[in-house]
């Protein structure tokens, strides 16, 4: 037995759940009524949404001429990924990754869905046989820190009260000199032994709070990417740099800028209330790394190294899932994935 198409209800927009700006039933309108009544996650998701949709909405006002509803069909939204698949910068380097592209087709295909539902289109669902990229979806774990890398890069944390100490030209002993104006060698090492020990975002590094540590538990409590709260488990290590910090090097700071921020700029640093930003978190990670002498690794690369560390001591994907807090497991069982090195490795040991 066929099913018969779903007919078009002709668009009332008074009639609507949501009131749309216009009664044109133009995409750019439907765009704005979704943001403003559908969207419920963080300022930072709702511009990339805003972003993705409005980059549907130029290619479909180029090949369209127009942005009316009724004008969205599968075939417009297939033509559509075909030309970010196949679009390239002035260097002839593809303009948008695989997880880019999938990443917009999720923004898409949510609000093609809550459009269709309140207004049916004339040929049905718009994504009707459009399915993500069946790569480059995954996290790039070629790119996690490996177990050597990661002592470099504790060892660089380790050493960066020395490497903070001013340069005497009476050669006092290193222990004598002191530690320049504007160094927070302790922040510094508790922020990178708190990416490394716990895999946690860079962005949520710098909304931790002061409250949101237990040192009992051994655990770290912050708002993550989406809004949501997420509770980390950190290391006997990475806990105590951070009681280091709050110790002996966070008291002057905190009564300076009375911020609940964990990671302060120093007192008198200009602009801003005190809390860091995501670039101060990747200058610190730099220079780390530079000590270190390890190259192409980025904050993330830390991340991906707590994925890959919990797949190989426990083997459960939960586990990556609970502790990096993926509400998708799909995204955990990335870190399962062979890498081109360990690939290699297996195949020439055939012969031993």
């Amino acid at each position: 037995m066929t099913s018969t198409p779903e007919k078009p209800v002709p668009l009332d927009a008074n009639r609507l759940p949501v009131p749309l700006p216009s009664s044109q039933d133009r995409l750019a309108d439907w765009v704005e009524a979704y943001l403003a009544h559908a969207v419920t996650t963080a300022p930072v998701s709702r511009r990339a949404q805003r972003r993705d949709l409005g980059r549907f909405l130029g290619f479909m006002i180029r090949e369209e001429g127009t942005d009316l509803r009724p004008r969205w069909t599968p075939r417009l939204t297939r033509a559509f990924l075909d030309w970010m698949i196949s679009a390239v910068d002035p260097a002839g380097r593809r303009s948008w990754s695989d997880r880019t592209c999938n990443r917009t087709l999720a923004h898409l295909k949510t609000f093609a869905r809550w459009v269709h539902k309140l207004a049916p289109l004339p040929l049905g669902d718009p994504f009707e046989g459009v399915h993500l990229l069946p790569v480059g979806a995954g996290l790039e774990v070629e790119k996690a820190l490996t177990p050597a890398e990661r002592r470099l890069l504790l060892s660089a944390a380790d050493a960066l009260p020395d490497f903070a100490r001013r340069r005497d030209r009476r050669r006092l002993r290193d222990a004598a000199r002191p530690v320049r104006k504007g160094a927070r060698p302790l922040r510094d090492r508790a922020i990178l032994y708190t990416l490394i020990e716990t895999g946690m975002r860079r962005a949520a590094a710098v909304r931790l709070d002061l409250e949101g540590v237990d040192f009992d538990r051994a655990e770290l409590s912050v708002v993550e990417k989406g809004g949501h709260r997420h509770v980390y488990a950190i290391s006997d290590e990475g806990l105590a740099a951070i009681r280091r910090y709050v110790a002996e090097e966070r008291a002057g700071d905190a009564d300076h800028w009375q911020s609940p921020a964990l990671f302060l700029a120093p007192a008198g640093w200009p602009g801003g209330l005190g809390r860091l930003s995501p670039t101060i978190v990747s200058a610190v990670w730099a220079k780390a790394c530079r000590h270190a002498g390890i190259a192409g690794k980025s904050p993330h690369s830390a991340r991906h190294a707590m994925g890959r560390h919990i797949i190989e001591a426990t083997g459960n994907i939960a586990a990556v899932q609970r502790q990096l807090g993926h509400r998708n497991a799909t995204y955990s069982v990335q870190y399962a994935r062979i890498t081109r090195d360990e690939l290699r490795s297996v195949l020439n040991r055939r012969g031993e």
